[in-house]
């Protein structure tokens, strides 16, 4: 659990600093994670599908953008960015996204 953390938070860190832009205006706008498991992250991958290699963990009440979504096979996926290290994106499942 320890080194997820820690593999989270230098994510975050290093995402602020690659690939820096302005929030697009063609957002679906602000989510955060819910409905993780005690103990478990949510994937961020390279793309969208279980296939595609995990960028990082996002724990329950991580703040997203939904750039855009698909669906791919019985999974809706959505294009996503951090919203405190807008340079780090990938894909996450819908089902663990709420509006805020």
């Amino acid at each position: 659990m320890r080194s997820a953390i820690f593999f989270f938070l230098s994510a975050l860190f290093l995402g602020a600093f690659i690939d820096a832009e302005p929030a697009a205006a063609a957002s679906l706008g602000r989510y955060e994670v819910v409905g993780v498991e005690e103990g478990d992250m949510l994937k961020m991958r390279g793309g969208p599908g279980t296939g595609f290699n995990v960028i990082v963990g996002l724990p329950n009440g991580t703040d997203l953008r939904v750039h855009s979504c698909e669906q791919t096979g019985g999974t809706r996926w959505c294009r996503v960015s951090l919203v405190r290290a807008r340079g780090l994106k990938g894909y996450v499942s819908w089902a663990y996204l709420r509006k805020i």
